[in-house]
């Protein structure tokens, strides 16, 4: 039996943890919570409770709890807030018909918190602790997961908590996860989104923090979303930092490109976030017998291919919106459309299936879903 809240090594090297629970003594009175879960815009409404974990050298990880919903209190000479050390995951809870709740591939998000981790010299969370402390703060707040085409985000972190100044890794950290019920991202079904392409930005070159889950990426492409709209766009896209002609990805989300063949291209990984929602229309493109390729695609390229008709579709995906057709992408060279600016029946059409397979309407061949009751 482990002790509550402490980690220790079993032999074999497995970091075991507890989790103590201390449920608020002041949950959301029934009625606030059921207004709050009517009107649902993204990220705005929080859930009563948090998970918890605390790193420090030599100790390990240890005292992990499900509390209260707090805020942090940081000394001003905190090493995250001046040396960005800092991660994060976004995964969602979804409810089944039968009044379950189903995680979608927690798996694939711990093992790519841990890769980010390593790679900005932070301690590594073992998966299974990710995971638990996800399924524990479900358990705690299930009465915040709405129903229909809502569902319950969660957001993992890590951020580097030693008080000191000087360029080093900390040597303690705090990984919590909070949870944010929202509604469907669309209201009246996916629209599609307008681009901008970005000329004067840049995410992320060969050997920096592209596909890697951090803060600073986010914050480095918020000048060039605002230029977007500025220019009546609802998304920015990315091109690569060398050569300024291979489309990379959005703001925040992977991009694909559907073809009058049938196939399908996606820029490939390096520089870019590997995601999910990316790997997941990957395996349920290929097991329909579509053709996916992951290669270089030029802007001159999508620019020509739409006007021919040979380009039929472009989408965008990620967690949150899942599947967004793009309609129009907006440049200094010009705009242009695909697909006269409509939704396109294969984005559609995966959107649907990966939804479906997300609240279990439907089969799982792939055993992403984690049943957590």
């Amino acid at each position: 039996m482990g002790i509550s809240g402490v980690s220790f090594e079993k032999i074999d090297g497995t970091v075991l943890i507890d989790f103590e629970t201390r449920p608020t003594p002041t949950p959301t009175p029934d009625q606030e919570r059921i207004a709050k879960l009517a009107d649902l815009g993204f990220g705005r409404v929080f859930t009563d409770h948090m998970a918890v974990v605390h790193y420090k050298q030599p100790q390990g990880w240890h005292d992990a709890r499900v509390e209260s919903r707090a805020s942090f209190l940081l000394d001003p000479a905190t090493a995250v807030l001046h040396y960005a050390q800092e991660i994060f995951e976004g995964l969602k809870a979804y409810k089944r018909d039968d009044g379950g709740v189903n995680l979608f591939r927690p798996d694939a998000n711990a093992r790519r918190f841990r890769d980010s981790a390593d790679r900005m010299a932070m301690a590594p969370l073992p998966e299974h602790v990710f995971i638990e402390a996800v399924e524990q703060l479900v358990r705690m707040d299930r009465e915040w997961i709405p129903g229909g085409e809502g569902s319950l985000y969660l957001r993992p972190f890590m951020i580097a908590t030693e008080v000191f100044l000087g360029v080093k890794p900390s040597a303690e950290y705090v990984f919590a996860v909070i949870a944010s019920p929202v509604g469907s991202y669309f209201k009246g079904g996916p629209a599609p989104v307008s681009i901008w392409v970005s000329e004067n930005y840049t995410r992320a070159a060969i050997g920096g923090t592209g596909a890697v889950k951090c803060g600073g990426n986010y914050a480095a492409s918020l000048r060039a979303q605002a230029e977007a709209i500025q220019n009546g766009c609802d998304q920015v896209v990315f091109l690569d930092a060398i050569e300024r002609r291979y489309v990379e990805e959005l703001g925040g989300m992977n991009v694909f490109f559907v073809f009058d063949d049938g196939s399908l291209l996606t820029p490939p990984l390096g520089t870019i976030l590997p995601g999910i929602t990316r790997d997941s229309i990957i395996a349920l493109a290929k097991a329909a017998g579509k053709t996916v390729r992951e290669e270089p695609y030029t802007i001159d390229q999508w620019r020509a291919d739409a006007a021919s008709g040979k380009l039929k579709e472009a989408f965008a995906c990620g967690t949150a919106a899942v599947i967004s057709p793009i309609g129009k992408v907006r440049s200094t060279s010009g705009d242009f459309t695909i697909n006269g600016g409509a939704a396109g029946p294969v984005a559609m059409g995966l959107r649907k299936q990966l939804v479906d397979i997300q609240y279990g309407r439907a089969a799982d061949p792939h055993n992403w879903i984690r049943k957590v009751f």
